[in-house]
């Protein structure tokens, strides 16, 4: 994308105001507010769905999983489409597909029911997150974390706004009810959102930042390459252990606040009242958001591992205090969200940092690949579940949490960022 720029070819098309580009990114955050629910919603069903059918936790956990799984695992195929023949096509089908998933688990009597309605609702979700984030890199070069920190923010806080009204409608008129309604709600809005997504086309966004802190390869990998280079295999691997341990403490929110007898004890703070569950899940959706474009936006100053060091050393120690100090109702507020400002990052930072290393135009295939990563650290959920109820506490899922997120804080300073020193200097040498 970025090649005619640099190249002799003139631009094709004309710059576009920077309103224009704010408005793209603007139309993807609130694609991704919508498909926020069919993960971080999806804790509160699951009380309801073992009280309704006595299944074990375990085995209904493992819906959550699958989402996530076919939520990840497509993506590099959607980004491929949507590098192919632009964004309107993959969201309009992922808005349908959303639609679907959750009108199945309104209806599902049996677990494959719910694994199904998840594994449909998953592939819409990615094609909508993969297409929104891909589209975020394209549009700004020049301030890529910060775009793509916006745009998974939606994903983050898009929730934050419901956690309320899904408790109340799943108390008022049961949890199929609120499957179904908020289902076709969310994916009716994704599709009418995707008549408005448009892909940049050459010329029409500034060259790539200049920046000591930033290092951005002037070459474009092709996917192929890019799952060749050892490098990539690195952050895909600290990806993993990182989001591992933010999906675990989102997929067992409520789960882990019943265990520890604080889920309905009801928390003032800032002359605000709820229970430590809700207010919990509030402000953990809220923070999740923020920390997205906030570290997005760090890291186009002081370089993406430096943030990365800084960001995974704080969600080691939040997980860790977490589990000292979590068995106090505020305690578990404070900590929890802490916890989520420490770990949304992800979703910003490894975007950015794999788009600076192998080039904007395949951005979209190449951050689906490594989102992948998210996809296999979900298949690490159930473990946190079947090392609970083997052991009876939440003690080893938290220690083993917090070190992987200190191991992963240690490799970006001394491993990545050297590492992607080397490898882009080579690129542009070849360049």
């Amino acid at each position: 994308m970025t090649d005619t720029v640099h190249g002799a070819a003139a631009p094709v098309a004309a710059r576009v105001s920077d309103t224009y580009r704010w408005t793209q990114l603007a139309i993807g955050v609130l694609a991704m507010v919508m498909i926020a629910n069919y993960q971080y919603g999806w804790t509160f069903f699951v009380p309801d769905i073992q009280k309704k059918f006595g299944w074990d936790r375990a085995s209904i956990q493992w819906a959550f999983t699958l989402f996530v799984l076919f939520e990840t695992w497509l993506v590099p195929v959607e980004g491929w489409f949507v590098d192919k023949y632009g964004p309107r096509i993959v969201v309009f089908v992922g808005g349908l597909l959303c639609a679907i998933g959750w009108a199945i688990n309104a209806q599902a009597t049996s677990l494959n029911g719910y694994y199904l309605g998840m594994i449909i609702a998953g592939i819409g979700a990615g094609g909508v997150y993969g297409t929104c984030v891909g589209n975020a890199l394209k549009w700004f070069p020049d301030k890529r974390g910060l775009a793509a920190g916006i745009t998974a923010a939606g994903f983050g806080a898009g929730s934050a706004l419901t956690v309320a009204p899904i408790q109340a409608m799943i108390k008022d008129s049961g949890f199929q009810t609120t499957f179904l309604y908020f289902g076709l709600g969310q994916g009716i809005i994704i599709v009418i959102l995707a008549f408005l997504m448009f892909a940049p086309k050459t010329g029409q966004v500034p060259a790539v930042t200049q920046n000591a802190n930033i290092i951005q390869s002037r070459r474009n990998y092709q996917p192929t390459e890019v799952i060749r280079q050892p490098i990539f295999w690195l952050m895909y691997f600290m990806f993993v252990i990182v989001g591992a341990g933010g999906l675990m403490v989102t997929a067992n929110l409520k789960p882990i606040a019943v265990d520890w007898k604080v889920d309905s004890v009801p928390v003032t703070l800032m002359a605000v009242t709820m229970t430590a569950v809700t207010f919990a899940a509030t402000i953990d959706r809220v923070l999740n958001g923020l920390t997205r474009p906030f570290f997005g936006w760090i890291s186009d100053m002081i370089g993406r591992e430096n943030t990365m060091f800084i960001a995974f050393g704080m969600e080691g120690i939040g997980i860790w205090g977490l589990y000292m100090l979590g068995h106090d109702p505020v305690w578990f507020v404070l900590l929890s969200g802490f916890v989520f400002f420490a770990w949304g990052e992800i979703y910003s930072l490894f975007p950015s940092t794999c788009t600076d290393t192998f080039g904007a135009k395949f951005a979209t295939t190449n951050a689906g690949l490594l989102y992948t990563a998210k996809g296999t650290a979900a298949l690490l959920v159930p473990v946190a579940n079947y090392m609970q109820q083997s052991s009876g506490t939440w003690d080893t899922v938290f220690i083993v949490a917090a070190g992987a997120n200190i191991l992963a804080s240690l490799l970006a300073i001394a491993v990545l960022k050297p590492w992607r020193k080397v490898v882009v200097a080579k690129s542009q040498m070849a360049a």
